[in-house]
């Protein structure tokens, strides 16, 4: 800060500013609310058809949220500028002070150019001087004082102009395109937090060999402390730059390096300084600034060298994917990464032909994960927890092609048409990762062989098809299904159907396979049923199952493997049976509320809509009933117990959710704004039905069932009409029908319909899988 540029600022273009950017916070105060209640709200409740269904309905919530970036952002910048502004106008006053008092004591203060400033003592003819001619010592001690005064004002002032630029750019870099939702409540907080990621990274470019307990505390406090700030996590990042990156982490939790204090001392704290990383570089890569950009861009290039170059060392995409296991990471940096991990899968491994060596861990290999029990030597594992928190990212990357039925070195062969004769055949990443890929063997330290690639896999697809992170739930502001979802849920129901082992074989992925069929319940329904057409190209049974987004149009003998094979798993069960009795809850009380527009009617009176929706119920269960018996008491053992146990859990996972109108999905219902969709009466018939089923299913295989099929086949109907009765009466008794005591007899008739069709699937599945299935 120069020395005039402060003594004689004029604050009034700064006053200025700061006055336009409290105004425009108050406008977009309103903007964000009116964006909020006015126009994302009335999105949500909006009857969305089609493609607008996805893609409108998205288009609104993201810009609806613009607006509160909007405004976190000139908040932002409005407290930076208010606090310099305080604290400029502070330290001119202190210099115009400390000016003053130099003239009560005969010294003058002059600019002398290029920020430079000179304090000099007035000479008089009736001043007392030492005889040389120089400046008493009191004199000089004036001088120094004054100047070292002057000095730290202008230094402090420096640093306050400095630090808000640093912060206003590194906000306004932070999103090339839109607002950033970096938000600081003032100057200093952010400054702080640009600061800390430079000391922690200059700390973090050490040789790992040399970092001492002290320095490993310091970084994972300051991480752990960072995680979630965007600026932090930039410029730690790009301060720290892509190779470093890596160096740093593999040199942390590598057992054969030099550190043994580390490995002795903190080995019990690298699993948290790994996940404290990981968010932070994911917050990180979600910046735009050019330094960003091309920390991403290094980063992909150097993920199929080796890290120590000549020297050997793990890949570049074996130590990042391990840090993507926490965070979402920026979607096209996951997209583009991706994109080059599977070309080096390919190169690695012959287009897919043999198991890939080189990601195989070995006696001598860095143990590169510390989150979990595998060794993390093989990069997809990391990378596919990572796409399980980012779904556009997943749904992108499993849709992608892997190898074309066009390439020479194409080493797979199908007969896709049932002649006999086997034909090369394109093959998606999904297909690929699901079907056909040779995992590299893990075993954990106690040398139990270990499948966490496998269900990190299982955990994509789930975030893939479903749009929303694994292991949660879906919101309002989750979409309904695009194509591209549809698309890939409809591969994954036909591999399951090709090969039911791809699951049976890897049980643990069945959790994640509940629950996306829980999430297209509505599309599973309309595969299992055949109806007129009515009116408009739509059949009955399309507007029985009404379905925002799009359908995935599945086969109805695929369904059936899918829903028998997936059940077999208690945890599996459990999804898809919860979701079935919230999803027959949401359609009794959305078919049965008279203010249903006529156009959205399935065109029968309310008994059939009645028995059509227990029947498909019906044979829904079924086939659950089928896959739980399958593993009771054929070769899998699973217990009883254990499927009640899954059911409680879910139950308790789901508890929070309901009567939000949406269910376990959000293609459910067509129309929001009505019935089920709008809390209310399908909040209250939800909850009956669930006490209903809670009630009703615990315990009763074990007090009732034991070994017996037929026996175990009447509890489970007989449960299912409890319920759906219960669903069908809350519903009438909701919105006050007159045939509420009449339902009972239309229940009955279609559930028990619906389980004649469930054994007529079921054998229709053992004839085509050369099979004995008990029913």
């Amino acid at each position: 800060m120069d020395f005039n540029a402060l003594y004689l600022a004029n604050f009034k273009l700064l006053d200025d500013a700061v006055t336009d950017w409290s105004t425009l916070v108050d406008h977009l105060a309103d903007l964000k609310k009116d964006a909020e209640d006015d126009l994302h709200k009335a999105a949500l409740k909006a009857d969305w058809a089609g493609v607008n269904a996805h893609v409108s309905r998205e288009f609104i919530g993201k810009t609806a949220g613009e607006f509160g970036d909007a405004h976190t952002q000139a908040t932002t910048i409005r407290n930076v500028l208010r606090d310099t502004q305080g604290e400029l106008k502070s330290y001119h006053q202190q210099l115009t002070d400390a000016v003053s008092r130099g003239r009560k004591k005969n010294l003058t203060v002059t600019d002398a150019g290029d920020g430079k400033f000179t304090v000099m003592g007035n000479t008089r003819p009736d001043w007392s001087s030492d005889p040389s001619g120089k400046t008493s010592a009191t004199d000089q001690k004036d001088v120094d004082e004054l100047r070292d005064e002057i000095q730290g004002i202008l230094s402090k002032a420096t640093e306050s102009d400095s630090s808000a630029k640093t912060v206003l750019m590194a906000i306004v870099d932070q999103s090339r395109l839109g607002f950033s939702d970096a938000s600081y409540k003032d100057r200093n907080t952010a400054a702080d937090a640009v600061k800390e990621a430079d000391e922690l990274a200059k700390l973090a470019r050490k040789n790992p060999d040399d970092l001492s307990v002290e320095d490993f505390d310091r970084l994972n406090a300051g991480l752990k402390k960072y995680a979630n700030d965007p600026l932090f996590g930039e410029r730690f990042a790009t301060d720290l730059g892509p190779q470093k990156t890596l160096e740093f982490w593999t040199g942390i939790s590598d057992p054969n390096r030099g550190n043994w204090e580390l490995g002795h001392k903190r080995l019990d704290q690298f699993d948290d300084l790994q996940r404290n990383l990981g968010l932070t570089l994911a917050h990180a890569t979600q910046s735009d600034s050019a330094d960003m950009t091309e920390w991403k861009r290094k980063m992909i290039d150097i993920g199929d060298k080796p890290l120590w170059g000549g020297r050997g060392g793990p890949m570049g995409f074996q130590v990042m994917s391990n840090l993507m296991r926490t965070g979402d990471y920026d979607d096209q940096f996951l997209k583009d990464y991706g994109t080059e991990l599977m070309a080096t899968e390919r190169k690695l491994t012959g287009n897919g032909e043999h198991r890939n060596i080189a990601w195989q861990h070995m006696g001598g290999s860095p143990w590169l994960n510390r989150i979990g029990d595998d060794s993390g030597n093989d990069p997809l594992t990391g990378y596919l927890k990572g796409l399980s928190n980012s779904p556009d990212a997943a749904t992108d990357f499993f849709n992608q092609q892997y190898v074309s039925k066009d390439d020479l070195d194409n080493p797979f062969e199908r007969d896709t048409d049932g002649n006999g004769k086997k034909g090369k055949v394109s093959l998606s990443n999904f297909q690929y990762l699901f079907e056909e890929r040779q995992w590299p063997q893990e075993s954990n330290l106690h040398g139990d062989e270990i499948f966490t690639g496998q269900n990190n896999l299982a955990l994509a697809l789930e975030a893939a098809t479903t749009g929303h992170p694994a292991g949660e739930l879906p919101t309002d502001d989750t979409p309904p299904h695009s194509a591209d979802q549809a698309k890939l849920m409809r591969a994954l129901v036909d591999s399951v159907s090709d090969d039911p082992s791809r699951v049976k074989d890897h049980s643990y992925m069945s959790d994640s396979l509940g629950q996306i069929g829980s999430e297209y319940l509505p599309d599973i329904h309309r595969a299992m049923a055949d109806g007129p057409t009515v009116k408009d190209g739509k059949s009955g049974w399309d507007l029985l199952y009404p379905l925002a987004g799009t359908d995935a149009k599945l086969d109805h003998s695929a369904v059936t493997r899918f829903l028998v094979t997936v059940s077999q798993n208690p945890e599996g069960y459990a999804a898809l049976n919860v979701g079935e009795k919230v999803y027959t809850a949401s359609l009794m009380d959305y078919h049965l509320n008279p203010d249903l527009p006529a156009d959205q009617r399935y065109p029968h009176d309310p008994q059939e809509t009645i028995t059509s929706i227990s029947r498909k119920a019906g044979e829904f269960n079924g086939l659950l009933a089928q896959g739980r018996q399958e593993a009771v008491l054929g070769p899998a053992g699973e217990k009883d117990s254990d499927y009640d146990y899954a059911v409680s859990q879910k139950k308790n996972f789901i508890s929070g959710f309901v009567g939000t109108g949406v269910g376990v999905g959000t293609s459910f219902i067509a129309s929001p704004a009505v019935g089920a969709g709008v809390g209310g009466a399908a909040g209250t018939v939800t909850s009956m039905v669930l006490e209903a089923f809670y009630k009703d299913d615990s315990g009763q295989y074990r007090a009732e069932a034991g070994q017996d099929i037929a026996t175990r086949w009447e509890t489970i109907k007989d449960s299912t009409n409890n319920i759906n009765y219960t669903a069908a009466h809350e519903a009438a008794k909701a919105h006050h029908a007159g045939y509420a005591d009449k339902v009972d007899t239309w229940v009955s008739e279609g559930t028990a319909t619906g389980f004649n069709d469930a054994t007529t699937d079921i054998h229709a599945m053992a004839k085509d899988m050369d099979t004995e299935i008990p029913a």
